[in-house]
């Protein structure tokens, strides 16, 4: 029998909420009245701001050298930042997950690092280490190597503040899913990279692109560290998020705001990407939490464990089949 099969056929359980039912209607709309408030008014008014001088006014503004620069230099940093932080969580997740090591505690709270420092103090950071007066700055200049007030520092500064995410996703779903299957691959021959490739990868395929949205959603969205370590350099060393300031700043608020619409666009597009890979993702756990029907209740947990590893072994066989 199929999982929805059964699933169909077992018993409804119980509705573990006992509230009444004002009281489930007045949360509700406490929570759509702030959902509204703070998200759905504000996004709207992001909008009207920035059509408010025309749509002509808005192109023209999207347009302009400076804002196509720091359009550039956003997609510049994303695309550098995002590979290398979904190298760095791949590695960094199948470590903690598959293996036991010394180190394992330091390197998992590593990985949190940027979550618990602010961005700004991060960027601070980078200047004391490679700024003019920093430690290597001397020696950076020397040798003709600029990394503060240049591209360099945005990237160093965009990798340390987003390096967590693809692998803060991956730890758990790996350690969900357990070593069975890569461990069926390896008696019947695979080699690391085939268990890997053909095993691993297309077990947590939804979990990597949750975590690749939010680290894009994160690296073209933000400001502390990068304003830090930029230099405000406009036309060179300006993201969109620092050229919204500026604008901002200079009292030209329609073009400000028409270039923080494509930053509401990308978060909307990242919204919905999230929100289809949390279906999946979710879909996934819970076909590998279900247990086979005949190794229920009434079966020994030996037969449930030959069972799951028979079931295993033959994913394992169908993934290593060329």
């Amino acid at each position: 029998m199929s999982p929805q099969a059964q699933r169909a056929r077992a018993p409804r359980r119980p509705d573990p909420v006992t509230e009444a039912p004002w009281v489930r209607w007045l949360l509700t709309g406490i929570a759509l009245v702030f959902l509204a408030l703070f998200l759905v008014v504000p996004l709207v008014a992001v909008f009207w701001q920035a059509l408010a001088k025309g749509i002509g006014f808005y192109f023209e503004s999207l347009a302009d050298p400076d804002a196509i620069s720091a359009i550039k230099l956003t997609l510049i940093t994303a695309a550098i930042a995002v590979p290398l932080n979904l190298a760095f969580g791949l590695a960094a997740s199948w470590a903690i997950a598959k293996f036991e090591f010394r180190g394992k505690a330091l390197l998992t709270t590593l990985i949190d690092l940027p979550f618990s420092v602010s961005p700004v103090i991060s960027g601070l950071i980078y200047v004391l280490m490679f700024g003019a007066q920093g430690w290597l700055g001397p020696w950076l200049e020397d040798h003709n190597v600029q990394i503060i007030f240049a591209v360099p520092g945005i990237v160093l500064a965009t990798i340390f503040v987003t390096f967590p995410f693809v692998a803060r996703e991956l730890i758990p779903l790996m350690q969900a899913q357990g070593n069975d299957e890569e461990e069926a691959a390896h008696v019947l021959g695979a080699s690391g990279w085939q268990m890997f490739r053909r095993v691993t990868l297309p077990n947590i395929r939804w979990g990597l692109l949750y975590g690749v949205i939010l680290c894009n959603a994160r690296a073209m969205g933000e400001f502390g560290a990068v304003s830090v370590v930029s230099g405000h350099i406009r036309g060179q060393t300006d993201t969109m998020p620092l050229h919204v300031e500026i604008l901002y700043n200079e009292y030209n608020f329609a073009a400000a705001f028409a270039v923080a619409s494509l930053l509401a666009l990308l978060a909307l597009v990242t919204l919905g990407l999230k929100l289809l890979a949390e279906r999946h993702l979710g879909a996934q756990l819970r076909d590998e939490g279900e247990v086979p029907a005949h190794a229920g209740a009434g079966g020994t947990a030996a037969t449930a464990a030959q069972t799951q590893y028979s079931a295993q072994s033959g994913l394992a066989r169908q993934a290593l089949e060329p």
